[in-house]
Order: C-alpha cells, then sequence, then structure tokens
C-alpha cells in the first residue's frame, strides 16, 4: 500500500524547514505569503500555517517558489532535521 505522508503523520517534509528559514529572514507567515504572491504563486497565511504545521501537500511548483523566496536550495527544503 502507498504511503503519502510521514512515518509522524504529516503531509510533507518540508514544513520544519520553512519555518526555520522563515525565521531566519525575519518573516511572519503573512510576509513570507506576500512574498510568494509577489514570485507569482497564490498562497495566502492560512496556507503558510498549514504548510508549516505539516497539515498540507506541496506542489513541485510551491517548492520551487518557496526555495527561491526563502533563498535556500530545493534540498535544503527538503532536508529533515538538520
Amino acid at each position: 500500500m502507498f504511503i503519502n505522508k510521514t512515518a509522524d503523520g504529516r503531509n510533507n517534509i518540508c514544513g520544519a524547514q520553512v519555518t526555520k528559514y522563515r525565521r531566519a529572514l525575519g518573516k511572519s507567515q503573512r510576509q513570507l505569503a506576500d512574498a510568494l504572491q509577489l514570485s507569482g504563486l497564490d498562497v495566502d497565511k492560512n496556507a503558510i500555517q498549514r504548510i508549516e504545521a505539516g497539515k498540507r501537500f506541496v506542489t513541485d511548483i510551491e517548492l520551487v517558489h518557496l526555495a527561491q523566496v526563502l533563498q535556500v536550495t530545493l534540498e535544503e527544503l527538503l532536508t529533515e532535521g538538520l
């Protein structure tokens, strides 16, 4: 059977990294959502909150925009626990 959640039940592995890098830039969830919208990705603060909490799946397109706005690589976003 295919499992599309992490071992602890989260719907993504990048949420914790998004939180880490967002805070390192000194941005709020709303500021991150605004920056993503300026980059062409239509998300709001609630989507960011759900991504960071691991309650929302993240598409590859969203990952690319997140990496660009957070000024990190895709690998850094997808590396858990480091």
